[in-house]
């Protein structure tokens, strides 16, 4: 007779809700005290930072390695996370990106033509800590009605855990506000990109230098996507990426015809002190200037306006977002915690794009100048291309300026 493998022991709740294994060996404890028992994956060690949530239901690899993550710990609230493995074509950044993931599902094979690598290894090669059994549903509610959280992962495979020592690494994390990241998540030297968007028949296609460049354009690096890099090499711009710290003087020596402010993590206040002075000389260039999210805040800082930090952020590839020059609706992918407080704009800036979830400032534009900005990512394509049109919006202001 043949043998059949006993039946897993079934999950349990705790009082509060939140499922766990029956055997855990990780935690994630809140500041306030709140332990959630679960499976560790990926990395034995621990990852604190600020608890947020994210909603998209594909593009995890890309989540987790976008550098606008830095400091945060990223609950999935799609369950099966992990299901089509991992590959080396959809990483967005070759630094380091978000502290640890939080998801609902064990982790299970992957399946698809893809993958390279299951999620597990991939994650411990990154020395990222993740934990699973998490009823990510109740977590997001907790996030929605308080406000992000700091939080720390521990996971190890005794399941032993000091939880008051853990919980007082939560309560002393300074949080994101005030924070300036991108000097952690930016390049250290300068460097071209000419590679072009990924295609199912080709891959990844390549900007041939010479009469395909349609532009030159100095990028300034707070943690920017690759995607971002490859969407303006695929309609011919020529990008040079330089440090964040790069001054302006330096910027424009190298010859730009355009001018693009990248995304990235932390406090746009903070990495304003040193960011706001050089994107104000470039202003003054009178070159057009296009800035994604984090680039998007700081030319906001730059033109006078002020930042502050949002209840609960922004982070998935749902947001509706309406065009207020086209009347047009986007379905856009979004990431960040801090938002452009429209209630400064000085005269003279106009809001061209507004959130429809809940009405904030998602874009500006300088009345009469080729500079504007986009709080979401165009790039991540939600869509899939309700958003693309806004290289091709930059592009068009390089080229009546070079014809002017």
């Amino acid at each position: 007779m043949a043998q059949t493998e006993p039946a897993a022991p079934e999950a349990t709740t705790t009082a509060s809700g939140f499922l766990y294994a029956p055997t855990p060996n990780a935690v994630l404890v809140l500041a306030d005290g709140s332990v959630y028992e679960g499976i560790g994956l990926g990395y034995e060690g621990e990852a604190l930072g600020e608890v947020c949530f994210n909603t998209s239901i594909t593009g995890y690899q890309e989540i987790l390695t976008d550098p606008s993550y830095a400091g945060q710990l990223i609950t999935f609230t799609f369950p099966h996370i992990g299901n089509v493995g991992t590959n080396e074509e959809d990483i967005e950044t070759a630094t380091s990106a978000a502290h640890g993931m939080i998801m609902r599902a064990d982790v299970t094979l992957p399946s698809n033509f893809r993958a390279t690598q299951n999620l597990d290894s991939w994650l411990k090669d990154r020395k990222l800590v993740g934990i699973s059994g998490i009823d990510t549903r109740a977590l997001t509610r907790v996030i929605r009605q308080n406000g992000a959280p700091n939080g720390v992962i521990a996971y190890n495979h005794e399941g032993k855990f000091d939880i008051p020592a853990l919980q007082a690494k939560a309560a002393g994390w300074p949080g994101l506000e005030g924070m300036d990241l991108a000097k952690d998540v930016t390049r250290s030297n300068a460097e071209n990109w000419m590679t072009c968007r990924w295609d199912i028949e080709t891959g990844f296609g390549t900007l041939n230098d010479g009469p395909d460049v349609a532009a030159h354009v100095v990028a300034l690096d707070y943690g920017c996507k690759h995607n971002i890099l490859r969407c303006l090499a695929s309609i011919g711009v020529k990008v040079t990426i330089v440090p964040a710290k790069t001054a302006a003087a330096d910027i424009l020596a190298l010859n730009p015809d355009g001018i693009f402010l990248s995304n990235g993590p932390g406090d746009p206040a903070a990495t304003g002190t040193y960011a706001v002075p050089v994107i104000k000389e470039l202003i003054d260039s009178g070159l057009p200037l296009f800035g994604i999210c984090l680039g998007h805040q700081m030319l906001a800082l730059a033109l006078g306006a002020k930042t502050m930090k949002m209840h609960q952020g922004h982070r998935g590839a749902n947001h509706p977002v309406k065009d207020l020059t086209t009347d047009k609706v986007e379905i856009t992918s979004m990431n960040h915690g801090f938002t452009v407080d429209r209630d400064t704009l000085p005269k003279g800036i106009s809001e061209t794009h507004v959130s429809l979830f809940d009405g904030t400032n998602c874009g500006i534009a300088v009345d009469g100048k080729p500079i504007f900005s986009v709080q979401y990512h165009p790039e991540a394509s939600p869509g899939p291309q309700d958003s693309f049109y806004l290289f091709d919006r930059f592009l068009t202001a390089i080229k009546n300026h070079k014809s002017a």
